[in-house]
């Protein structure tokens, strides 16, 4: 599957080309009734670019993304909620969280999870050259690959979410497909937790068919809160999708018209 699609992505990135500079942080309005957000001006910015918001077939899937950039204790409790109702979802870490919880990242992939690459030191990709970038990127692909069984990287996550047309051409020609958001709030600050019940209102109110949502573990309310929501969104026909299944149904069906 990984050869596949790193064969669709070369394919890809020799019929897109790139020109311009400037940097831009995604960004979105928030959805209220089951429909896509309105991400203005960055849908036009990705639209012909290995990149991704969202699944726009319309259909009841949901794919589960976590940013994992430090542990604060509740990754573990995550992955058993995953495990208990057998969803996949992806990972996104820097190479501080490979170095200080390799076994973490090993039950990922062991229990079938995607591990993304989110950067080593999370700096903003707009900022550096391509052999800077390109940096970033190996040293987290080597030191997972030195853990555990998952040999290629396909997903990136850029840090802040920034990104420009340099950069989504420079993760093209390293073998990567962008992965953005369209479910998303404020749940990183480890201080200002509101409670389980916000983070499941959030994910409730925003959610939508096709939803790539982005959900970071440090969240003590994220973790309390995946229960109730993976058990009510299936009760409302929604079912949990790996991005492999998103990237090999969109990316396929357009290399037949390259």
């Amino acid at each position: 599957m990984k050869h596949l699609l790193t064969l669709i992505i070369v394919a890809w990135f020799f019929f897109h080309p790139v020109t311009t500079v400037h940097g831009f942080g995604w960004g979105f309005k928030p959805s209220r009734d089951e429909t896509l957000p309105d991400v203005g001006i960055y849908g036009e910015l990705i639209k012909n670019r290995l990149a991704f918001y969202a699944d726009f077939t319309e259909e009841k899937h949901i794919y589960l993304t976590f940013d994992n950039g430090y542990e604060q204790g509740h990754t573990a409790s995550i992955l058993d909620i995953l495990k208990k109702h057998d969803v996949p979802a992806t990972f996104f870490v820097t190479g501080h969280y490979v170095k200080s919880e390799p076994e973490l990242i090993k039950r990922m992939v062991d229990e079938g999870h995607i591990i993304g690459n989110h950067s080593y030191t999370h700096p903003d990709f707009t900022k550096l050259s391509k052999a800077e970038m390109a940096k970033e990127l190996k040293m987290v692909e080597k030191a997972v690959k030195e853990l555990t069984d998952q040999k290629e990287m396909v997903y990136v996550r850029p840090p802040r979410g920034m990104f420009n047309e340099n950069t989504l051409r420079w993760a093209e020609e390293l073998g990567y497909i962008h992965i953005f958001w369209s479910v998303a709030f404020k749940d990183w600050e480890v201080d200002r937790q509101r409670g389980w019940e916000y983070a499941y209102n959030q994910m409730m109110q925003q959610v939508h068919p096709g939803a790539i949502v982005l959900l970071h573990t440090v969240s003590e309310d994220n973790a309390k809160a995946l229960d109730q929501i993976i058990t009510d969104l299936k009760e409302r026909g929604y079912s949990f999708k790996s991005l492999d299944d998103l990237a090999l149904k969109h990316l396929f069906d357009d290399a037949l018209f390259f």
